[in-house]
């Protein structure tokens, strides 16, 4: 398969360095991908330079990841008007590991493959330079006319940020293009690639590479990723999507991709999973023949949700999800785990209960009407009851005098009441 065809109809082409394509069809090449260790798990706007490192991989091709513990050290100036927190070196480690492991998902690091994927962290080779090793071994070849001339620089001088740019970030591009020249000399590799903000830092590389005298390298960069309404893709009111299911619930990963636009659904359902051009474009007319049913959507939400977490993750989201709008029962409610049922019904009305009086056994009407406030009045409650208008853990309750006791709760924690079709809320035992 050719790499760079197979990215650019799939719409994950930025920038490509001439020779870049002949380059990869001439051999198996190697090329790496830098990844910043700033936490100990990867988060969705990680994802399209992931899909490179993958698709990669399936052309035949060797996939490096650099955990940047050095570069984390100083802080990347490419679009950020602050200079970001430092690590340690037990907490870069700490997040290698963690990374490492999801990216395990994706990449083959563990075969005998003459392309299996390796990981390597900056760390290891950036400590030992002294810095006037650095300056002599690296500074002297490139010239402070070509480092002020990249835009991730000429940004942070020109007024637009406040905190203007420290000698630390001004570096950055020379300690990158280090681990370019590093990677090159000792593992062959022949190719970085990015996002698009990343060209500056990478372009830096390629000609301390050639300014060495060590041979000639290549770039390649894709879009960066935006919504159809100009937002930053990744980022919800809540914070960053993240690969780890503590962080983020499968559930509430699935949830993302599902409620993605039509037009953002038919962009990233391109980029974030591994379906032919051929499924694609049938998906996308079945789409647009039937919007309602959301054809692109469900097929994005499963591909990524499987290749993130698990084919059981996936039927455990679409199983949750059917109890907001399906018609779930008590047993189904009862395998949910505590963090996607918060998942689910967030926003949801809480009230709180001493869980002793559970213990003894209350009765329904004490319970919902005068211990919480679900319902106004013991009257309206008797009556909704009597109607066949109130459900509990999706069982609708049948007699007025009936006792609740902790057996009813789930997760040992939470007791779910409906006020007819739509209205929820959540009895929390404490």
């Amino acid at each position: 398969m050719n790499f760079v065809e197979e990215l650019r109809w799939r719409g994950m082409i930025h920038d490509v360095m001439p020779g870049t394509e002949e380059q990869l069809q001439k051999e198996m090449t190697s090329a790496y991908v830098g990844i910043d260790p700033t936490a100990d798990s990867l988060h969705i706007g990680h994802l399209v330079s992931v899909m490179m490192l993958k698709h990669f991989q399936v052309c035949g091709h060797k996939p490096i990841v650099l955990v940047g513990g050095a570069t984390g050290m100083i802080g990347d100036p490419s679009g950020k008007s602050d200079e970001r927190n430092l690590l340690d070196e037990e907490q870069l480690r700490k997040n290698q590991n963690g990374i490492k492991k999801q990216l395990s998902n994706f990449l083959d690091f563990d075969s005998d493959a003459e392309n299996a994927a390796e990981m390597v962290n900056n760390y290891d080779w950036m400590k030992e330079y002294s810095f006037l090793e650095f300056i002599r071994d690296i500074g002297k070849h490139i010239t402070v006319n070509y480092m002020m001339a990249k835009d991730s620089v000429k940004k942070r001088l020109d007024g637009s940020y406040k905190t203007g740019l420290s000698f630390t970030e001004f570096t950055y591009q020379l300690v990158q293009g280090t681990d370019f020249l590093h990677l090159y000399n000792e593992k062959n590799c022949k190719l970085q690639m990015g996002g698009s903000d990343q060209w500056g830092n990478i372009t830096t590389g390629t000609e301390l590479i050639r300014r060495t005298g060590s041979g000639e390298a290549f770039a390649l960069t894709c879009p960066l990723i935006k919504k159809a309404d100009g937002k930053k893709f990744g980022k919800t009111e809540s914070g960053n999507i993240w690969l780890d299911p503590v962080r983020t619930s499968p559930y509430a990963f699935y949830q993302f991709w599902l409620n993605t636009s039509d037009e953002d659904a038919e962009k990233y359902i391109k980029i974030f999973t591994l379906l032919s051009k051929d499924e694609i474009e049938t998906l996308i007319e079945e789409h647009k023949e039937q919007p309602h049913r959301r054809a692109l959507q469900q097929r994005l939400a499963k591909e990524v949700t499987v290749m993130v977490h698990s084919e059981e993750a996936y039927e455990a989201a679409v199983e949750a999800s059917q109890i907001l709008f399906g018609k779930a029962t008590t047993e189904a409610l009862r395998k949910i785990d505590e963090q996607t049922l918060l998942a689910v019904f967030e926003g949801v009305p809480q009230f709180f209960v001493d869980k002793a009086v559970l213990v003894e056994g209350i009765n329904i009407v004490d319970l919902l009407a005068e211990k919480t406030a679900v319902f106004p009045s013991k009257g309206e409650l008797r009556r909704t009851i009597k109607g066949g208008g109130v459900s509990m853990n999706k069982e609708k309750v049948t007699d007025a005098e009936m006792t609740v006791k902790t057996d009813a709760l789930l997760n040992d924690k939470y007791l779910l009441v409906q006020k007819g079709k739509k209205n929820y809320f959540l009895v929390i035992a404490q």
